[in-house]
């Protein structure tokens, strides 16, 4: 009787020092945190490691081929690509932020920050479908369905491939709506506070929608008048003709006297005359800051023919490139709004203290590690030219 009476009294002070939020096999909450936090960043490692697969290919390919990626980079517009750049490093201020509002326990404030983070994940995916679908009408697909043709260089219209990529925002948008609508029916306060953030967020894929039509608009705008520039040029050349033909006059008859003394320098008694060619070739070289080199044999980088980039075999593979850089990083984006919105649900009923805001945290890392993948991207796809 004494021993049992023991036993409960031991169990009971076990669940009286183990609060609800700590593991059975954790001592302390700094423990659990240790722990959470190290098994976080060897998943990070793993990260990093699947991603340095892709910078590696995209390294080898451009020392191989720049040329490809000069002509490619014309494609990807550097107005989009620095609008997400700041949109995710402000996403990486707001989840800080609720990083440290968890651990003060200012809970309206660790909601805020989670739906703010989740509102600038939504706009880098609408302004990401916005520059998906122009290069899906263009034809600038990876390879094997690569088919860019330079004479339509200009969709019109709304694209349908904008549309079939709003189809699944525009769905939970309307899911969200309802379950606003069904809680304040009931009034159910818990759903009320869940739903009315996730409203806003789901609302902000489509507000990165707009920007990015905006700002492409803006750059065909843009290539219009440069072509229209082009062709202007293109009638200034035929005024000049006249000056280029006088030039090349006077450059053939250099020539014909050139050829002139080089007859006479075949004679090995005049040897005035071939001094005098020597120098005027020494003074046509110093002049215009030119060497000869002679090859002896065949160079393949100097032999090596002009390549068409403009084709399957070549910008096909840079956009292959393209696609799984910025798709993958996409991915993770999805994934990171699905754990954020996990978050924000637990904030809203207040799991979060001082002692327990590790998944917090552990998603915090998990999201400045998604940003700084882009910091590495933009400049690598974007600023090429």
């Amino acid at each position: 009787m004494a021993t049992a009476e023991i036993d409960q009294h031991g169990h009971a002070h076990d669940e009286h020092e183990h609060p609800s939020f700590l593991a059975h096999h954790f001592e302390t909450p700094e423990q659990q945190y240790d722990s959470g936090k190290l098994g976080m960043w060897l998943f990070l490692v793993t990260e990093i490691l699947f991603f340095s697969g892709l910078f590696c290919a995209y390294a080898i390919y451009r020392s191989l081929r720049p040329e490809v990626y000069t002509y490619c980079s014309q494609f990807l517009n550097t107005e989009l690509g620095a609008i997400n750049t700041g949109v995710l490093l402000f996403s990486s201020l707001t989840m800080a932020w609720a990083v440290r509002a968890a651990q003060l326990e200012q809970h309206k404030t660790t909601v805020g920050m989670l739906a703010a983070t989740i509102s600038c994940a939504m706009i880098f995916l609408g302004v990401k479908a916005v520059e998906y679908s122009h290069k899906f009408d263009l034809g600038l697909l990876p390879a094997g369905f690569y088919h860019y043709d330079p004479a339509a260089p200009h969709h019109e219209g709304l694209s349908h491939y904008l549309v079939a990529l709003c189809v699944v925002p525009a769905i939970v948008l309307a899911g969200m709506i309802c379950l606003l609508a069904y809680s304040k029916i009931v009034g159910n306060v818990f759903l009320t506070k869940c739903a009315m953030p996730l409203v806003v967020a789901a609302a902000c894929f489509f507000v990165g929608v707009g920007l990015g039509t905006v700002l492409e608009n803006r750059a065909a705008a843009k290539a219009a008048v440069a072509h229209a520039a082009d062709s202007h040029s293109d009638a200034t050349h035929e005024e000049t003709s006249l000056e280029a033909d006088v030039a090349a006059a006077k450059e053939i008859t250099t020539t014909a006297e050139s050829s002139v003394l080089g007859m006479l320098a075949t004679d090995a008694t005049n040897t005035g005359v071939r001094a005098e060619l020597e120098a005027l070739q020494a003074q046509d070289l110093m002049a215009t800051g030119e060497f000869i080199e002679d090859f002896s044999g065949e160079d393949p980088f100097y032999d090596r023919p002009e390549l068409d980039v403009n084709s399957n075999s070549l910008a096909g593979v840079f956009f292959s490139i393209y696609y799984c850089m910025t798709g993958l990083h996409a991915i993770h984006i999805i994934l990171g709004i699905a754990v954020l919105v996990w978050l924000l649900v637990r904030a809203v009923r207040q799991d979060f203290c001082s002692q327990y805001f590790g998944p917090v945290d552990y998603v915090g890392l998990y999201w400045h590690i998604v940003d700084l993948i882009w910091i590495y991207l933009f400049p690598l796809l974007y600023l090429i030219g």
